[in-house]
């Protein structure tokens, strides 16, 4: 455990940059996801439209594809950095947005994909009645479907959120100072091969099983009794 001793600074730090990858990226994830699950149930046919080609190609294309694109197509290319260009951690900072915006888009597919799901999950009666009171679409949804839809799909959200999270390990393709990109510096550093593996393993699994025990003790809590 020497390893551990003398790395043990950095490890928690990359680690603690890993969940705020995670959770940055898991709320903008939900708004988007949300949002593309609307459009995809719109009676409207060009919102149904363009939310179903967003989920159909993302969801299609490599997650280190969407990182690279957006270092190397929004910043360098395009100049898009998020970021003061002034400030002394421009670079670290703008690496660390992009990473987000990143995996924002690219998970808020999933979560588009299961509140769907949910939504179709309640009894297609409610929503007929709700028309039948005069709601409109907007309002339907808001108080009728989307409430019952994430209660009935609360585990399987856990699910893209645990995801989300080993999906982290990616941005170090952009140079964020994550739990990967540590343990990848100190495997070239230091031959404890199998002692490094074991930390960032135990990590990662202290992180996501907690989430997965937490969901899933939620979603049994908050189910829609049928």
């Amino acid at each position: 455990m020497e390893v551990f001793t003398e790395y043990r600074a950095q490890i928690f730090e990359a680690f603690w940059t890993t969940i705020q990858l995670t959770v940055f990226s898991a709320v903008g994830a939900l708004i988007l996801g949300t949002l593309l699950a609307a459009m995809r149930l719109s009676p409207v046919p060009m919102l149904n439209w363009v939310g179903a080609a967003y989920v159909n190609v993302v969801r299609n294309t490599p997650l280190t594809l969407i990182i690279l694109f957006c270092s190397f197509g929004l910043s360098q290319t395009l100049g898009i950095t998020l970021v003061d260009r002034n400030s002394p951690t421009s670079i670290d900072d703008s690496n660390f947005r992009l990473a987000v915006l990143g995996f924002t888009v690219y998970t808020a597919a999933f979560v588009c994909e299961t509140v769907r799901s949910g939504v179709n999950t309640v009894p297609l009666g409610q929503a007929e009645a709700a028309r039948s009171l005069g709601l409109t679409f907007g309002q339907n949804l808001r108080i009728v479907l989307l409430p019952q839809a994430f209660r009935s799909v609360i585990i399987p959200l856990g699910s893209v959120l645990i995801a989300l999270t080993k999906n982290t390990t990616i941005a170090s393709a952009i140079g964020v100072a994550e739990a990967a990109l540590l343990m990848k510096e100190m495997i070239e550093n230091t031959a404890a091969l199998m002692t490094i593996g074991i930390i960032f393993a135990a990590g990662f699994v202290i992180l996501t099983l907690p989430t997965g025990l937490f969901f899933g003790w939620l979603g049994k809590r908050m189910a829609v009794a049928r």
